[in-house]
């Protein structure tokens, strides 16, 4: 044994870096790249919520993990939704933009940001917060974006087993393995909406074939949720919101009107209202992404392809 030991740590450190410097992402320590009088800091985003019970959760719950992780950065929090945004000013409760939010750090005197959102996909709220972070450049050192909680298929993987094993535990005697769960994303009208259809197939893959995704805004749909339903024969549903926050859609969408439906086909129909948000094995996963993302620089797709037209590796 002692002499494959070599070859084994050999091996291990070889998938470690293909599966990290891989693709589009290049080994690179923001931290250890500052120059004396530098700042660095981390701003948290959000979509927001405006229901308190949830916020304090999910959203308070990963503020403070950020937090306790990464003590040698200054922590800052920004919403994206406009509309929260509004209804909470009407409480009381101011929350900045990403762009706010940034600006504020470069008046303070900040040099180098990495921003962490807390999306499911890699949909519009990315598409916006990127569009943020590439305005506000010139003005920092260096601004990294973390990626959301779906991003590679190691980030699939590791969901569609930590939900499986969180829901499904209990069912060791027939009748539990007679329930199936439903998990309900939010959805978009991009292409990146086919992640659902990759997280169901994965469910199956693994085994779980009691599971089944559905979105309220893109694909799968409620329509093909059903069917599934149908054909596995299904009698007992438990609708889980697949978002990480249980506010608006989950109590009203989920609870009131996918429950309903389902109710309406003959089904015994539960809603676990529990967000993606306040699972720990989930928030650890965003604190992965913002360590990944303090240790690893993406690649610009036009540097890379630059790079190899001169023959060289992209820097």
């Amino acid at each position: 044994m002692k002499k494959f030991l070599p070859l084994i740590i050999l091996l291990t450190i070889s998938l470690l870096c293909h599966a990290h410097e891989g693709g589009n992402y290049k080994t690179s320590d923001m931290l250890a790249s500052m120059k004396p009088g530098d700042r660095a800091a981390l701003l948290m985003v959000h979509f927001g919520t405006t229901h308190d019970d949830t916020r304090a959760l999910t959203i308070d719950a990963i503020n403070a993990k950020a937090q306790a992780a990464f003590p040698e950065l200054k922590f800052r929090e920004a919403y994206t939704s406009r509309i929260i945004i509004r209804r909470l000013k009407q409480r009381g409760i101011e929350k900045a933009t990403p762009l706010e939010a940034l600006l504020r750090l470069r008046s303070e005197g900040y040099t180098h940001v990495i921003v962490q959102s807390t999306n499911i996909i890699e949909g519009v709220e990315m598409e916006s917060l990127r569009r943020d972070v590439e305005s506000v450049l010139p003005f920092f050192k260096e601004i990294r974006v973390g990626t959301p909680l779906l991003y590679s298929t190691e980030d699939a993987e590791k969901v569609v087993e930590i939900l499986g094993n969180r829901l499904d535990a209990p069912a060791q005697g027939k009748k539990a393995a007679k329930e199936n769960f439903v998990l309900v994303g939010h959805g978009t009208y991009t292409p990146s909406t086919a992640i659902y259809s990759q997280v169901d197939y994965m469910l199956k893959a693994a085994g779980r074939t009691n599971f089944h995704v559905g979105t309220i805004e893109g694909y799968p749909t409620f329509e093909t949720m059903l069917a599934q339903l149908k054909a596995a024969k299904a009698r007992r549903v438990t609708l889980v919101p697949f978002m990480f926050v249980a506010g608006d859609h989950a109590k009203n969408d989920i609870a009131g009107d996918w429950k309903e439906a389902l109710e309406k086909e003959g089904f015994t129909v539960n809603a676990r209202l529990e967000g993606l948000g306040q699972v720990p094995e989930i928030q650890e996963i965003f604190i992965e992404h913002i360590r990944f993302g303090l240790k690893h620089r993406m690649l610009d797709i036009m540097t890379k392809k630059a790079a190899y037209a001169a023959g060289k590796e992209p820097e």
